[in-house]
Protein backbone atom coordinates (compact mmCIF):
# COMPACT_ATOMS: atom_id res chain seq x y z
CA UNK A 1 0.00 0.00 0.00
CA UNK A 2 1.37 3.43 -1.19
CA UNK A 3 0.95 6.38 0.97
CA UNK A 4 1.79 9.06 -1.18
CA UNK A 5 1.67 12.98 -1.40
CA UNK A 6 1.79 15.65 -4.37
CA UNK A 7 5.17 16.96 -2.97
CA UNK A 8 6.83 13.49 -3.47
CA UNK A 9 5.45 12.47 -6.64
CA UNK A 10 7.81 11.91 -9.65
CA UNK A 11 7.58 13.08 -12.81
CA UNK A 12 5.80 10.12 -14.44
CA UNK A 13 6.62 10.68 -18.45
CA UNK A 14 5.00 7.58 -20.23
CA UNK A 15 2.91 4.29 -19.87
CA UNK A 16 4.13 1.07 -21.25
CA UNK A 17 1.87 -2.40 -21.03
CA UNK A 18 -0.06 -0.63 -17.94
CA UNK A 19 3.15 -0.16 -15.79
CA UNK A 20 4.01 3.59 -14.90
CA UNK A 21 7.64 4.14 -16.31
CA UNK A 22 9.19 7.21 -14.17
CA UNK A 23 12.00 8.42 -16.11
CA UNK A 24 14.69 9.96 -14.19
CA UNK A 25 17.66 12.42 -15.13
CA UNK A 26 20.89 11.64 -13.28
CA UNK A 27 22.06 14.75 -12.14
CA UNK A 28 26.10 13.81 -11.97
CA UNK A 29 27.81 16.46 -9.49
CA UNK A 30 25.03 17.60 -7.61
CA UNK A 31 24.89 14.76 -4.92
CA UNK A 32 25.11 17.23 -2.17
CA UNK A 33 21.58 18.54 -3.77
CA UNK A 34 20.07 15.08 -4.10
CA UNK A 35 21.55 14.50 -0.29
CA UNK A 36 19.55 17.71 0.89
CA UNK A 37 16.41 16.44 -0.62
CA UNK A 38 16.27 13.42 0.95
CA UNK A 39 16.53 14.91 3.83
CA UNK A 40 13.52 16.76 3.44
CA UNK A 41 11.18 13.98 2.30
CA UNK A 42 9.39 13.31 6.36
CA UNK A 43 5.54 13.33 5.57
CA UNK A 44 5.75 11.08 2.79
CA UNK A 45 6.46 7.96 3.78
CA UNK A 46 5.35 4.30 2.28
CA UNK A 47 4.24 1.70 4.36
CA UNK A 48 4.07 -1.68 3.07
CA UNK A 49 1.19 -4.84 4.32
CA UNK A 50 4.35 -6.40 5.91
CA UNK A 51 5.65 -3.70 7.81
CA UNK A 52 8.86 -3.11 5.53
CA UNK A 53 9.29 0.54 3.95
CA UNK A 54 8.35 2.17 6.95
CA UNK A 55 9.77 5.26 7.05
CA UNK A 56 10.56 8.95 8.79
CA UNK A 57 12.67 11.49 10.39
CA UNK A 58 13.86 11.77 13.26
CA UNK A 59 14.45 15.37 15.39
CA UNK A 60 17.85 15.82 14.13
CA UNK A 61 16.78 14.98 10.71
CA UNK A 62 18.45 11.38 10.10
CA UNK A 63 16.81 9.15 7.11
CA UNK A 64 15.41 6.46 8.89
CA UNK A 65 13.21 2.72 7.12
CA UNK A 66 13.71 -0.42 6.24
CA UNK A 67 13.63 -1.69 2.76
CA UNK A 68 13.73 -5.11 1.64
CA UNK A 69 15.01 -5.80 -1.64
CA UNK A 70 14.56 -8.88 -3.92
CA UNK A 71 15.23 -10.15 -7.73
CA UNK A 72 17.70 -10.16 -10.65
CA UNK A 73 20.44 -12.28 -9.90
CA UNK A 74 22.31 -10.35 -12.38
CA UNK A 75 21.83 -7.19 -10.10
CA UNK A 76 22.38 -8.85 -7.17
CA UNK A 77 26.49 -7.62 -6.65
CA UNK A 78 25.70 -4.19 -7.81
CA UNK A 79 22.06 -4.01 -5.60
CA UNK A 80 24.50 -5.36 -2.39
CA UNK A 81 27.14 -2.78 -3.30
CA UNK A 82 24.26 -0.30 -3.31
CA UNK A 83 23.09 -1.41 0.15
CA UNK A 84 26.39 -1.39 2.29
CA UNK A 85 26.93 2.01 0.62
CA UNK A 86 23.82 3.95 1.86
CA UNK A 87 23.53 2.14 4.63
CA UNK A 88 27.26 3.58 6.14
CA UNK A 89 26.14 7.24 4.93
CA UNK A 90 22.79 6.81 6.47
CA UNK A 91 22.87 4.43 9.40
CA UNK A 92 19.43 4.90 10.22
CA UNK A 93 18.14 2.92 7.28
CA UNK A 94 18.41 -0.90 7.00
CA UNK A 95 18.50 -2.54 3.69
CA UNK A 96 18.12 -6.40 2.53
CA UNK A 97 19.21 -7.61 -0.39
CA UNK A 98 17.88 -11.09 -1.92
CA UNK A 99 18.57 -12.87 -5.29
CA UNK A 100 16.62 -15.84 -6.33
CA UNK A 101 16.17 -14.22 -10.23
CA UNK A 102 13.67 -11.17 -11.56
CA UNK A 103 10.97 -13.58 -11.39
CA UNK A 104 10.96 -14.63 -8.17
CA UNK A 105 11.43 -10.62 -7.29
CA UNK A 106 8.32 -9.53 -9.29
CA UNK A 107 6.25 -12.39 -7.69
CA UNK A 108 7.22 -10.85 -4.27
CA UNK A 109 6.07 -7.59 -5.60
CA UNK A 110 2.77 -8.58 -6.37
CA UNK A 111 2.31 -10.67 -3.41
CA UNK A 112 3.18 -7.47 -1.47
CA UNK A 113 6.31 -8.76 0.75
CA UNK A 114 8.87 -6.37 -0.62
CA UNK A 115 9.46 -2.66 -1.61
CA UNK A 116 11.24 -3.16 -4.43
CA UNK A 117 12.23 -6.15 -7.08
CA UNK A 118 15.11 -6.07 -9.44
CA UNK A 119 14.91 -7.12 -12.53
CA UNK A 120 17.16 -7.92 -15.49
CA UNK A 121 13.91 -8.10 -17.87
CA UNK A 122 10.79 -6.18 -18.04
CA UNK A 123 7.80 -6.96 -16.58
CA UNK A 124 5.34 -9.42 -18.79
CA UNK A 125 1.73 -8.42 -19.39
CA UNK A 126 0.48 -11.78 -17.10
CA UNK A 127 2.81 -10.19 -14.17
CA UNK A 128 0.90 -6.81 -14.90
CA UNK A 129 -1.99 -7.98 -14.66
CA UNK A 130 -1.59 -10.06 -11.93
CA UNK A 131 -0.08 -7.41 -10.38
CA UNK A 132 -3.32 -5.07 -10.73
CA UNK A 133 -5.90 -7.93 -9.91
CA UNK A 134 -3.87 -7.72 -6.18
CA UNK A 135 -4.12 -4.36 -5.99
CA UNK A 136 -0.20 -3.28 -6.90
CA UNK A 137 0.80 -0.97 -9.21
CA UNK A 138 3.91 -1.56 -10.90
CA UNK A 139 6.23 1.29 -11.53
CA UNK A 140 9.66 0.85 -13.60
CA UNK A 141 12.67 2.63 -12.84
CA UNK A 142 15.67 1.97 -15.61
CA UNK A 143 18.81 2.20 -12.59
CA UNK A 144 21.82 0.61 -14.88
CA UNK A 145 22.51 -0.96 -18.65
CA UNK A 146 24.02 -4.21 -18.85
CA UNK A 147 25.75 -6.47 -21.83
CA UNK A 148 24.82 -10.42 -22.27
CA UNK A 149 28.51 -11.75 -22.78
CA UNK A 150 28.84 -14.99 -24.74
CA UNK A 151 31.69 -16.78 -22.95
CA UNK A 152 33.38 -20.06 -23.80
CA UNK A 153 36.40 -22.28 -22.39
CA UNK A 154 39.95 -20.40 -22.94
CA UNK A 155 40.79 -23.55 -24.75
CA UNK A 156 38.28 -22.69 -27.63
CA UNK A 157 39.68 -21.34 -31.13
CA UNK A 158 36.46 -19.83 -31.86
CA UNK A 159 36.90 -15.57 -31.38
CA UNK A 160 33.46 -14.64 -33.02
CA UNK A 161 29.99 -15.37 -34.15
CA UNK A 162 27.06 -13.40 -35.46
CA UNK A 163 23.89 -13.09 -33.55
CA UNK A 164 22.50 -15.65 -36.00
CA UNK A 165 25.19 -18.68 -35.10
CA UNK A 166 24.85 -18.01 -31.63
CA UNK A 167 20.91 -18.37 -31.95
CA UNK A 168 21.56 -21.55 -34.29
CA UNK A 169 23.83 -23.06 -31.32
CA UNK A 170 20.87 -22.30 -28.63
CA UNK A 171 18.04 -23.68 -30.37
CA UNK A 172 20.06 -26.79 -31.46
CA UNK A 173 20.77 -26.72 -34.90
CA UNK A 174 24.43 -26.04 -34.58
CA UNK A 175 25.42 -28.74 -32.70
CA UNK A 176 29.39 -29.23 -33.46
CA UNK A 177 32.12 -26.73 -33.03
CA UNK A 178 33.59 -27.50 -36.21
CA UNK A 179 30.33 -26.19 -37.92
CA UNK A 180 31.53 -22.36 -36.54
CA UNK A 181 35.34 -22.62 -37.40
CA UNK A 182 36.17 -25.09 -34.08
CA UNK A 183 37.22 -28.24 -33.30
CA UNK A 184 35.32 -31.63 -33.65
CA UNK A 185 33.27 -31.14 -30.34
CA UNK A 186 29.83 -31.69 -29.39
CA UNK A 187 28.82 -28.26 -28.07
CA UNK A 188 27.36 -28.62 -24.52
CA UNK A 189 25.05 -25.44 -24.05
CA UNK A 190 24.46 -23.69 -21.10
CA UNK A 191 21.66 -21.56 -19.78
CA UNK A 192 20.26 -19.44 -16.73
CA UNK A 193 17.36 -20.95 -15.68
CA UNK A 194 13.71 -20.26 -16.76
CA UNK A 195 13.23 -18.09 -13.44
CA UNK A 196 16.07 -15.83 -14.86
CA UNK A 197 15.44 -12.06 -16.46
CA UNK A 198 18.75 -12.86 -18.25
CA UNK A 199 17.07 -16.18 -19.54
CA UNK A 200 14.19 -14.48 -21.11
CA UNK A 201 16.03 -11.53 -22.67
CA UNK A 202 18.53 -14.07 -24.39
CA UNK A 203 15.62 -16.09 -25.57
CA UNK A 204 13.87 -12.71 -26.60
CA UNK A 205 17.15 -11.12 -28.25
CA UNK A 206 19.04 -14.35 -29.65
CA UNK A 207 17.30 -17.50 -29.36
CA UNK A 208 14.24 -16.11 -31.10
CA UNK A 209 10.97 -14.96 -29.30
CA UNK A 210 8.86 -17.70 -30.78
CA UNK A 211 11.46 -20.39 -30.57
CA UNK A 212 12.83 -22.35 -27.83
CA UNK A 213 16.20 -23.06 -26.05
CA UNK A 214 17.13 -26.73 -27.00
CA UNK A 215 16.12 -29.66 -25.05
CA UNK A 216 20.00 -30.41 -24.58
CA UNK A 217 20.71 -26.82 -22.63
CA UNK A 218 22.00 -26.96 -19.43
CA UNK A 219 19.85 -24.78 -16.83
CA UNK A 220 22.35 -23.26 -14.06
CA UNK A 221 21.14 -21.15 -11.14
CA UNK A 222 23.29 -17.88 -11.72
CA UNK A 223 26.04 -15.85 -13.80
CA UNK A 224 28.51 -17.19 -11.52
CA UNK A 225 27.60 -21.10 -11.90
CA UNK A 226 27.69 -20.94 -15.82
CA UNK A 227 31.17 -18.97 -15.62
CA UNK A 228 32.39 -21.63 -13.52
CA UNK A 229 30.63 -24.55 -15.81
CA UNK A 230 32.46 -23.11 -18.53
CA UNK A 231 35.69 -23.10 -17.36
CA UNK A 232 35.22 -26.36 -16.39
CA UNK A 233 34.21 -27.52 -19.58
CA UNK A 234 36.16 -26.86 -23.06
CA UNK A 235 33.31 -27.78 -25.18
CA UNK A 236 30.70 -25.34 -23.30
CA UNK A 237 29.21 -21.95 -24.23
CA UNK A 238 27.44 -20.05 -21.96
CA UNK A 239 26.28 -16.01 -21.16
CA UNK A 240 26.50 -13.24 -18.28
CA UNK A 241 25.75 -10.42 -17.55
CA UNK A 242 29.15 -8.44 -18.57
CA UNK A 243 29.92 -7.35 -15.13
CA UNK A 244 30.21 -11.08 -13.93
CA UNK A 245 32.80 -11.91 -16.24
CA UNK A 246 35.89 -12.83 -15.64
CA UNK A 247 39.28 -14.50 -16.42
CA UNK A 248 38.43 -18.09 -15.92
CA UNK A 249 36.52 -17.83 -19.42
CA UNK A 250 36.92 -16.07 -22.38
CA UNK A 251 34.33 -13.61 -24.18
CA UNK A 252 33.44 -13.69 -27.89
CA UNK A 253 32.99 -11.14 -29.78
CA UNK A 254 29.64 -10.94 -31.38
CA UNK A 255 29.51 -9.84 -34.98
CA UNK A 256 33.25 -8.19 -34.48
CA UNK A 257 32.11 -6.43 -31.04
CA UNK A 258 33.41 -7.45 -27.52
CA UNK A 259 30.94 -6.98 -24.92
CA UNK A 260 32.41 -4.41 -22.48
CA UNK A 261 30.42 -0.88 -20.40
CA UNK A 262 32.05 0.82 -23.86
CA UNK A 263 30.58 -0.67 -26.58
CA UNK A 264 27.26 -1.22 -24.33
CA UNK A 265 26.92 2.86 -24.38
CA UNK A 266 27.88 3.71 -27.74
CA UNK A 267 25.03 0.44 -28.64
CA UNK A 268 27.81 -1.31 -31.22
CA UNK A 269 27.12 -4.24 -28.97
CA UNK A 270 24.20 -6.44 -30.06
CA UNK A 271 23.27 -7.48 -27.05
CA UNK A 272 22.52 -5.26 -24.46
CA UNK A 273 19.85 -4.31 -22.73
CA UNK A 274 18.02 -2.10 -19.66
CA UNK A 275 18.56 -2.93 -15.29
CA UNK A 276 15.00 -2.52 -13.45
CA UNK A 277 13.98 -1.50 -10.27
CA UNK A 278 10.51 -2.28 -9.40
CA UNK A 279 8.21 -0.17 -6.97
CA UNK A 280 4.49 -0.85 -5.97
CA UNK A 281 3.23 3.02 -7.02
CA UNK A 282 6.17 5.99 -6.70
CA UNK A 283 8.89 5.62 -4.25
CA UNK A 284 8.25 8.23 -1.80
CA UNK A 285 10.12 8.75 1.81
CA UNK A 286 13.24 6.54 2.34
CA UNK A 287 12.48 4.33 -1.25
CA UNK A 288 12.54 7.35 -2.94
CA UNK A 289 15.94 8.60 -1.00
CA UNK A 290 17.73 5.88 -1.90
CA UNK A 291 16.10 5.82 -5.10
CA UNK A 292 17.61 8.78 -5.88
CA UNK A 293 21.33 7.81 -4.33
CA UNK A 294 21.49 4.84 -6.70
CA UNK A 295 20.68 7.38 -10.14
CA UNK A 296 23.21 10.06 -8.55
CA UNK A 297 26.92 9.84 -9.74
CA UNK A 298 27.73 7.85 -6.50
CA UNK A 299 25.22 5.28 -6.93
CA UNK A 300 26.51 5.03 -10.86
CA UNK A 301 29.70 4.88 -10.24
CA UNK A 302 28.85 1.60 -8.15
CA UNK A 303 27.40 0.60 -11.37
CA UNK A 304 30.67 1.37 -13.48
CA UNK A 305 32.47 -0.47 -11.10
CA UNK A 306 30.86 -3.84 -10.61
CA UNK A 307 31.27 -4.19 -14.30
CA UNK A 308 27.68 -2.54 -15.69
CA UNK A 309 26.80 0.59 -17.54
CA UNK A 310 25.39 3.71 -16.25
CA UNK A 311 22.34 5.01 -17.05
CA UNK A 312 23.97 8.18 -18.44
Amino acid sequence: MIVSGNPCRNNVSTTRRGITNVKKLVAFGLIAALALGALGLSGCGRTADNGSGTTGTDAGGELTGVINVEGSDTLVNVATAWSQAFMTTNPGVMISVKGGGSGTGIASLINKTIDFADASREMKAEEIDQAKANGVNPVEYTVARDGIAVVVNPANGVEDLTVEQIGKIYRGEITNWKEVGGADKAIVILSRDSSSGTYEYFKEAVVGKDKNYASSAKLLPSNQAIVDETAANDAAIGYVGVGYVDAKVKVLKVEGVAASVETVLDDTYKISRGLYMYSDGEATGVMKAYLDWILSAEGQKIVQDEGFVPVQ
